[in-house]
């Protein structure tokens, strides 16, 4: 089969549709949860137990794609990400539900592997620019992923889950017949060469150890946001899972247009590690002013500072990390940086839903204001994190280009 043309454009529309059937869910499941009577301390857990297998399973996805390729592995994961969607779709209680979560994130800590695959065909100092191709798909499935769960959910609780299966099984399909492989076999790790965390963060020197601290943070205190956002919008402005697929699509939109747009320009003028800072710092002040938003556009405002902070982080902190890194530590070293993000999109939520108990009882006005605060706080470290934070000047990967071929 004749290779295309740019192998990052497919690898793009394998993320973006990869995000568009997570994004579907993430206005609907605070709903669908309470629907089974769910807590907030169970959709805190419901939310957490996703990322907690993550935690696990994205460094060992991401040591399987250094040793068999990128290619078998994404697919494979996202055969198994169509299941758990299913099995969500299926649940007729909690239990079943959490099952269906568990599944999904043991199967969907994949995305390392695209990361990964970037650092293969991409030079290091156009690395940055690369990894915003991932932020925009993420923005896109943001975009039209909760726009698409709010609309079908009027339909039924568990009809955006079956869409979401179906995207998944022509997402494998598609890695499957057009995605080539990046990682020659020359590149790919024997099985004696295997290499702990600890070794992986060794390599990487201390540096690397900054990056995956920081990246943490971020996460953390954003998924409080995530988790807590359909429950804040309900009680405060009354909205529907409709209307927050709404908030979402914006919320993606900016994202797009930040990390498919600018953030290749802004990296070659500030550089990564300034957007690091400014990201964390900008993130921090959106959160902190979230729960404060008493009318609509001042919430557009908060939803936007989210939109830019994160942006302007997460793709420099991704570039960042790969070029600490040989290419044949690639996939683990990646592997380990989200799942220290899965670490926070496990602790953010559990500590959101048992934060947002303090404010049961209070005056509308203070609902979700305790969890949102702390994010801030946890952000706020994370900035001062980066402000240790260097670029490398003894780039490792630099000789090891792949030779698939560039955007």
């Amino acid at each position: 089969m004749s290779r295309p043309r740019s192998p990052l454009f497919v690898l793009f529309l394998t993320v973006f549709i990869d995000l568009v059937g997570f994004g579907i869910i993430i206005p609907v499941l605070p709903l669908y949860a309470e629907h089974f009577h769910a807590s907030p301390v169970a959709i805190g857990w419901l939310t957490g137990i996703y990322s907690g297998m993550q935690i696990i399973f994205t460094p060992i996805l991401g040591k399987l794609s250094d040793r068999f390729g990128r290619r078998p592995v994404l697919m494979v994961s996202i055969a198994g990400t169509a299941i758990g969607f299913a099995l969500m779709g299926m649940a007729t209680a909690l239990p079943l539900l959490f099952v269906a979560r568990i599944l999904a994130g043991i199967t969907g800590g994949n995305i390392s592997i695209p990361q990964a695959y970037i650092a293969d065909v991409t030079a290091p100092e156009q690395r940055s620019r690369a990894m915003g191709m991932i932020g925009a798909a993420f923005g896109l499935g943001f975009t039209f992923g909760p726009l698409i769960g709010g609309v079908m959910s009027r339909i039924s609780y568990s009809a955006p889950f079956y869409f979401a299966a179906g995207l998944a099984v022509a997402n494998a399909l598609l890695v499957y017949l057009i995605l080539p492989e990046s990682l020659s076999r020359e590149h790919r790790v024997r099985p004696h060469a295997d290499a702990s965390i600890a070794e992986v963060f060794r390599h990487g020197r201390g540096m690397f150890a900054i990056v995956v601290a920081t990246y943490f943070f971020l996460i953390a205190g954003f998924s409080i946001m995530t988790t807590l956002f359909a429950l804040f919008t309900e009680k405060r402005f009354g909205y529907d899972a409709r209307a927050n697929g709404y908030l979402f699509g914006f919320i993606g939109i900016l994202t797009v247009v930040v990390q498919g747009g600018l953030i290749g320009r802004l990296v070659k003028i500030f550089g990564e590690v300034t957007l690091a800072r400014v990201g964390m710092l900008l993130t921090a002040a959106s959160l902190a002013i979230l729960p404060f938003s008493n009318h609509l556009p001042f919430l557009l405002l908060a939803c936007a500072g989210l939109s830019f902070g994160s942006g302007f982080a997460s793709p420099p902190l991704s570039g960042l990390a790969s070029q600490m890194i040989d290419r044949s530590w690639q996939g683990r070293a990646l592997g380990v940086m989200q799942s220290a993000g899965s670490t926070g999109r496990l602790l953010g939520p559990l500590l959101g839903g048992w934060l947002l108990m303090f404010d049961l009882g209070k005056p509308i006005a203070e609902y979700s204001r305790t969890p949102f605060l702390v994010g801030a706080l946890l952000c706020f470290v994370g900035a001062l994190l980066a402000l240790c934070l260097k670029k490398r000047t003894d780039d490792r990967s630099a000789e090891n280009i792949a030779a698939v071929s560039s955007a």
